[in-house]
């Protein structure tokens, strides 16, 4: 419980915060865990200039100035499931299912799914976070490329 807490803590926005203490216990480690990934991905990157956590929706949402927006929320179907969503109008879905069809769970042209259980590979995540990060910037490259 400490480390959720103190992940708690680097949220700056307060409406941000409360959606991750409303969600189940169960998995709020792991959409925190997420976050830090996906805040990390993006202060890795050097073409990002701007980078924002909002609500959309009412879930936490991310932005970059050269990306897609990513979304991460729990699965109304399965409450023992979260996910991360992508805008469904990108190709990101289909290209992470042409090269990760393997390691991630997809619902359709939308999401990666985890379950509560999962053990989350993060290189390949963080390959996929990065794509929509950059989204406008290799949505042209072939495989999107980055």
């Amino acid at each position: 419980m400490p480390q959720i807490i103190s992940m708690l803590n680097t949220i700056q926005s307060a409406e941000v915060k409360e959606v991750f203490k409303n969600y189940p216990i169960t998995l709020q480690g792991k959409l925190l865990e997420l976050r830090e990934l996906i805040v990390k991905t993006a202060s890795e990157c050097k073409d990002i200039k701007q980078f924002e956590e909002t609500l959309k929706w009412g879930e936490p949402s991310y932005i970059s100035d050269i990306g897609s927006t990513i979304r991460l929320g729990t699965v109304k179907t399965n409450p023992n499931a979260y996910a991360l969503y992508f805008h469904c109008k990108t190709k990101l879905v289909d290209t992470f299912r042409e090269l990760y069809s393997d390691i991630f769970t997809f619902e359709g042209n939308r999401a990666i799914i985890f379950n509560e259980n999962d053990k989350i590979p993060i290189r390949e995540l963080e390959h996929c976070i990065l794509m929509s990060l950059k989204y406008h910037k290799i949505k042209n490259k072939p495989a999107m490329d980055i």
